[in-house]
């Protein structure tokens, strides 16, 4: 049950606490007014005009906190809600990707389209307004799978915008042979992004030579899954950025998890982070699923957090997002695409509290920039999507799951009944 109870149309929300870089205002909290008119946010002050004042309800917030509707740049729709005919059998990186490989014999587009949906309303439910999705494209499943984006993007339309990105391993990818050419072909059709994991393949140049070649021949942004490893040799960042320098590319690249870079040698760890920097990669963080992952020895108790150097990336001037990335498959048992579970594990795991950088916008500005979304903000103009939680500052929003928010689409109050995990048994209890 939500924690309070909003009128549809326009109203004045009163005394609520913002980030103050979310209205344009330097400082971290701010206690303001949000009047809502026709969906959208027309004026962030107290003082109203006598006109709008007498025209809408006013409603004492109390304090509580606001923020625009979030972005959730790196997840696994394709993957989602596997666990159950899937699971991870000890917990490892090899584990999840030879169960999710051995899986993908389940993956029809009915399969896919039932599980996507599931998740998408999931997110829809928690607060998301945008996701880009990573998507399986080996195996023959580009085709399918693209399509079901395409039927998903129809039907979510208004509601979450979504993106793909294919998803192909390093060393299956070759200008003149192999499947990497039909499946960039699909999704230059569709729109979308280009994708592929890195590793420290011998060949890795030439591979990355050959990925950047489609990218470039069909004006492609790019999203690569790199580094996520302990091991403090494998520095597939440094090579992507290099390419990226070289080649003069000049569509958005992104790199996600980069977690080997946490664990090198100071004075390598630096030299990367200025590569990356000079080459303006966005850098996405996925700290729920790295800490599920990596470090993960059977008997053994982890000795590092498994993220990347996410405030020394910033203090070079990267672009630095966090995402949800996998839910309730080989790679993360858990998770809900929630961001506000995102953003408060976030800031546990990566100390992003006690500085002075806004890093709320790694959950709404800065992925939005990623991926070419709309930058979601609390200024005059902006949709009325909103997400209202009963807390009144940091402490007391990261304390709780604030499972009783309040969600506002165009302004008007949303259903936040998720959807029961009952709906997918006949689906995922099935066996390949």
């Amino acid at each position: 049950m939500s924690f309070c109870v909003l009128p549809s149309g326009a109203k004045t929300l009163q005394n609520v606490t913002v980030p103050a870089c979310l209205i344009g205002q330097p400082g971290d909290l701010i206690t303001t007014d949000l009047t809502i008119k026709n969906g959208t946010i027309v004026q962030t002050d107290a003082g109203a005009s006598a006109e709008t004042a007498i025209s809408t309800p006013k409603i004492d917030m109390k304090g509580a906190m606001v923020f625009p509707a979030f972005v959730d740049m790196h997840t696994h729709l394709d993957k989602g809600h596997i666990w159950p005919r899937a699971a991870n059998p000890d917990g490892s990186f090899m584990g999840a990707l030879e169960t999710v490989r051995a899986d993908h014999a389940n993956w029809s587009a009915e399969d896919v389209k039932a599980r996507m949906d599931f998740a998408l309303r999931c997110a829809y439910a928690h607060g998301t307004k945008a996701i880009r999705t990573h998507i399986d494209s080996l195996d023959d499943l580009a085709g399918s799978s693209f399509g079901v984006i395409k039927e998903m993007q129809e039907k979510w339309a208004g509601k979450i915008e979504i993106q793909a990105s294919c998803l192909v391993a390093i060393d299956r990818i070759f200008r003149e042979e192999g499947d990497f050419a039909a499946i960039a072909k699909i999704v230059a059709e569709a729109g979308q992004v280009l994708g592929a994991v890195t590793y420290p393949v011998p060949d890795l140049k030439e591979r990355l030579l050959d990925f950047f070649h489609f990218a470039m021949a069909y004006d492609l942004d790019v999203d690569f899954h790199v580094d996520e490893t302990d091991d403090p040799t494998s520095d597939t960042l440094r090579t992507i950025a290099e390419t990226v320098l070289e080649l003069g590319f000049k569509n958005t690249v992104t790199v996600g998890h980069c977690c080997s870079i946490s664990v090198m040698p100071e004075e390598t760890a630096d030299e990367i982070i200025a590569l990356v920097a000079k080459a303006g990669l966005n850098v996405v963080s996925l700290p729920m699923c790295n800490m599920y992952l990596q470090d993960r020895y059977k008997g053994r108790t982890p000795r590092w957090r498994g993220v990347t150097m996410a405030h020394e990336l910033q203090a070079a001037g990267v672009n630095v997002c966090f995402a949800s990335d996998n839910t309730r498959d080989p790679f993360y048992a858990y998770g809900d695409l929630d961001m506000i579970e995102v953003m408060r594990e976030a800031t546990r795991i990566c100390h992003l509290d006690h500085t002075d950088v806004p890093w709320v916008q790694a959950f709404l500005a800065n992925p939005a920039r990623a991926c070419g979304f709309d930058t979601p903000t609390l200024t005059d103009g902006a949709p009325a999507d909103l997400v209202i939680c009963n807390a009144r500052g940091w402490s007391e929003l990261f304390a709780r799951p604030q499972s009783d928010r309040v969600v506002l689409r165009d302004g008007d109050p949303i259903d936040r009944t998720l959807p029961s995990y009952s709906e997918l048994d006949e689906i995922v209890s099935m066996k390949s």
